[in-house]
């Protein structure tokens, strides 16, 4: 079954429940074992939390669409902010994990769970970030 999402949110740390929650219904109602389920929303969670921090700087009043879809053995998620564009060799998650400080892992943990991770050029303002993942059973 082909399930999709397309959904916009306000980038703040009080939407990210319901980004979670939506990403776990649309991957549920696609029938995705629940480990696949809880990759796919972590590695969502931690890419708005970076779209959040770092593209919009904690500001208010910015926006992500969020596009989910399950196509050709896998699960599509593609996450755009309407930020200043960033350069995609400056996030590359590479710090040594024996660093015991908060914060930075979150592109780490994106590339640990998704098969894929890939920043995408917009045309115009802002950044599309798409990430798959190959479901077991379906490839």
């Amino acid at each position: 079954m082909t399930r999709s999402l397309e959904r916009r949110f306000d980038a703040c740390p009080e939407e990210l429940k319901q980004i979670r929650e939506a990403v776990r219904e649309a991957t549920r109602g696609s029938g995705l074992d629940e480990e696949t389920t809880g990759d796919v929303v972590l590695a969502v969670d931690e890419a708005c939390q970076n779209i959040i921090r770092h593209a919009y700087g904690g500001c208010e009043g910015g926006e992500i669409e969020l596009v989910l879809r399950v196509e050709d053995g896998s699960v599509v998620v593609e996450l755009r902010d309407f930020a200043s564009a960033v350069d995609p060799e400056c996030v590359k998650g590479e710090r040594d994990l024996e660093e015991v400080r908060p914060g930075g892992l979150g592109t780490h943990f994106m590339r640990t769970l998704m098969d894929e991770v890939e920043f995408v050029e917009c045309s115009d303002r802002g950044n599309l970030l798409r990430m798959r993942k190959r479901l077991a059973d379906r490839a």
